[in-house]
């Protein structure tokens, strides 16, 4: 059944002239699970990774082990050298964890031609120098034309075919409907957007966020807690992402608020299960360790406070799982200093009627 739903998507692609060459670069599951979509809408695939090991599992197994029964097709091209990657390609798909994504877009500049779109689908910004992922790239492949995907999606749902919504940002709209219509079919909608970096705030921030949630689900709370945290969240991340530039409806949008309820609420999530971790009394090194996976979060969160000084905005959630992850203070602790405030008003600029 999935070859003749794989002619299908060709035959129908190439008439609208959009069948294309896409290197994924990065072979883990958010990565692989792209390229199984993008395969089954007709598109040439190569897998990138820098580690030989998971070349090698890829090539044998055709299959991530993080993402067991999701089949890569048997004419997926695997490779480690980025000059196969990257010559020719209508596409790169940049899909390694953003602690790498500065030191492999500088190993595929000299290989990436001027104009060659780049298309960023990793959540996080640099530490030391508070760049978006975009613009790290844009920073190592000044030549490439960068766009950015972003929205609620775990992979192991899109791997599976789970319908799933998203959105691409880019600062062209005819990039941004290119990558739309490479994507697009019907179990992956896709919008599209012209503000990056609101998408990409709001995509980082919010695993700072789904490590508190998952902190509470570890100290035992509630939907109650769960409810406020993401709520709450929102506004702190809002809050910093207009003062940055962000337009305000993107923090309203799937990769806002979207992005934010899947990250808090599912299982899938590595920072809520880091959190959960955290919360039941491990340090983040221990739970990144036992999550096997590359905690966003954590990298994320001195720089959103980093950003809170430099534009001088409160974000007391992050700031409280700041101090947990890094100052040693309980989490128990955290949770009553953020509840014992000061009394505020909900929406400072909501008038009162007239007495």
């Amino acid at each position: 059944m999935e070859d003749i739903y794989v002619i299908k998507q060709q035959t129908h692609l190439r008439k609208r002239g959009i069948m294309a060459k896409v290197s994924i670069i990065g072979g883990g599951s958010w990565g692989i699970a792209l390229a199984v979509l993008l395969r089954k809408n007709g598109h040439e695939i190569t897998v990138w990774s820098a580690l030989e090991t998971e070349i090698t599992m890829l090539k044998e197994n055709h299959e991530h082990k993080m993402l067991p029964g999701v089949k890569l097709s048997e004419d997926t091209i695997f490779t480690g050298d980025e000059r196969e990657a990257a010559k020719g390609k209508d596409l790169l798909v940049m899909a390694v964890a953003s602690s790498y994504t500065r030191e492999t877009a500088h190993r595929f500049s000299p290989f990436v031609a001027k104009g060659q779109k780049v298309l960023n689908v990793a959540k996080g910004i640099e530490e030391a120098t508070l760049m978006t992922l975009s613009e790290i790239i844009e920073q190592e492949i000044p030549q490439a034309d960068v766009a950015v995907m972003s929205g609620p999606s775990h992979a192991e749902e899109v791997g599976r075919g789970l319908p799933t919504t998203i959105v691409v940002g880019a600062k062209s709209k005819a990039a941004a409907e290119y990558i739309q219509n490479l994507f697009m079919c019907e179990t992956f909608r896709v919008y599209i957007s012209p503000d990056i970096l609101g998408m990409e705030l709001g995509a980082s921030l919010k695993n700072v966020v789904a490590l508190a949630a998952g902190i509470a689900d570890g100290l035992g709370y509630g939907d109650n807690t769960k409810a406020a945290l993401i709520t709450r969240g929102i506004t702190e991340i809002a809050r910093l992402g207009t003062a940055m530039g962000g337009k305000f409806e993107t923090f309203c949008g799937l990769t806002g608020i979207g992005d934010l309820i899947v990250t808090c609420a599912s299982m899938h999530s590595r920072n809520r299960r880091a959190g959960i971790l955290i919360g039941q009394g491990k340090t983040y090194e221990e739970a990144m360790g036992e999550v096997k996976m590359v905690v966003e979060g954590v990298y994320s969160a001195k720089a959103a406070m980093k950003l809170a000084e430099k534009y001088n905005i409160q974000l007391p959630i992050i700031e409280k799982v700041n101090e947990v992850l890094f100052g040693g203070k309980s989490a128990d602790v955290a949770v009553k200093e953020l509840m014992l405030r000061d009394k505020k008003l909900e929406v400072s600029d909501l008038p009162w009627p007239e007495e």
